[in-house]
């Protein structure tokens, strides 16, 4: 698929149904915040991309360091290099993710979007996002 095909297919709302880590060499898998994390990424044909991940089970009296250690977010212009979508974040949850670029490897399947995290500081694990594509979010 060359690339202004894949870009064109991975516009949209993309509901979030798995967040885990991925242990190298080996089919283990964890989740990263819990078993039913909730959150959407949004691809526009216009080059940005948003992301907004949560736990689920984040309670609303919950202290505001443990909400900000239970979510990830960010967005940027993103570009296509081969099969990975970089994102050049100019807003992220965490200050120290801005003006930095964020690469995914991306693997695409019809209705279902993977996007891993080879360049993850962590020595043995890749995280691993997996979202399904979702009309009525948009």
């Amino acid at each position: 698929m060359q690339s202004a095909d894949t870009a064109n297919s991975l516009v949209g709302t993309w509901k979030l149904v798995s967040f885990q880590f991925e242990v190298e060499g080996n089919d283990e898998r964890r989740d990263a915040f819990d078993e039913h994390p909730v959150g959407v990424v949004i691809i526009t044909a216009e080059g940005r991309l948003l992301t907004l991940i949560t736990a689920s089970n984040r309670a609303p009296t919950a202290a505001a360091s443990d909400l900000f250690d239970s979510m990830m977010a960010y967005s940027g212009l993103y570009r296509l290099q081969g099969n990975r979508l970089i994102t050049t974040v100019d807003s992220a949850w965490h200050p120290a993710w801005v003006g930095t670029e964020q690469a995914r490897s991306i693997k695409y399947d019809g209705d279902t979007l993977s996007l891993m995290s080879p360049d993850f500081p962590r020595t043995s694990e890749i995280p691993r996002a997996a979202g399904s594509r979702h009309s009525d979010l948009a």
